[in-house]
């Protein structure tokens, strides 16, 4: 009995040494994760009170228009991606990625501001398709870029990094999100999540050197990339 505590106390006792010098990551993969905290947790801020944001805004709503516009989004992403993730794929080099990041965050900006025009059903199911396009172009071209540029041997480090930021981030902002929505209306929502994914546009475009210079020949390592659900 003595014996088997003293080797559970043995296992417990185990030093897990971690070096933070073999965690530095590239300055690519650290504008990436940044770019993606301002577009993702960006979004964040509507999330849990789009169904609200409906109701008060077309007099006609009800679940099932939420359900559809809902399902318009993630169906328009899903189908879409694929065909632009080929696209860029059969491109060599990251300029065509770089381009279609930069395309898909300045459209994620203007469709932000495009819900604030939404009176009708119609024109809700539009803007959520143009939303769809918008994250299918940002998901592949997200996603090549940041797998050419990890750093070796720390893969699920990074990864988990974007993960991890951009969980607390839409944490943070889910309920900053309903603050704002309560003292200054969705218009306010709205215009902060256009104004953070032009921020997003803006970091990127203005460090277009560090992407095409170098690593535009590497083979993506993870192609995947599959945001949280942080528009709905």
């Amino acid at each position: 009995m003595e014996r088997g505590i003293i080797t559970i106390n043995k296992v417990m006792k185990m030093k897990l040494t971690i070096d933070l010098q073999e965690l530095k990551i590239s300055r690519v993969v650290k504008f990436l994760v940044a770019a993606d905290l301002l577009c993702l947790g960006g979004w964040g801020l509507i999330g849990p009170l789009f169904a609200i944001f409906i109701f008060d805004t077309i007099p006609q709503a009800s679940m099932l228009i939420v359900g559809g516009a809902t399902a318009i989004y993630w169906i328009s992403k899903s189908v879409m991606q694929l065909p632009v993730a080929i696209f860029l794929d059969r491109i060599m080099g990251e300029k065509d990625d770089f381009y279609a990041l930069l395309i898909s965050l300045i459209l994620s900006g203007f469709v932000a501001m495009a819900f604030l025009l939404v009176k009708t059903v119609g024109g809700l199911f539009f803007v959520s398709f143009l939303q769809g396009i918008a994250f299918a172009f940002y998901t592949p071209s997200w996603s090549g870029i940041f797998s050419r540029h990890l750093d070796k041997e720390h893969y699920a480090y990074e990864w988990s990094l974007d993960s991890t930021t951009i969980g607390i981030a839409y944490g943070i902002t889910a309920l900053l999100g309903g603050v704002i929505a309560q003292y200054f209306g969705f218009q306010a929502v709205y215009i902060m999540v256009a104004l953070l994914s032009f921020s997003a546009a803006i970091l990127l475009f203005s460090v277009p050197n560090l992407v095409f210079p170098k690593g535009s020949s590497r083979k993506p390592l993870i192609r995947d990339h599959t945001p949280m659900n942080i528009n709905r």
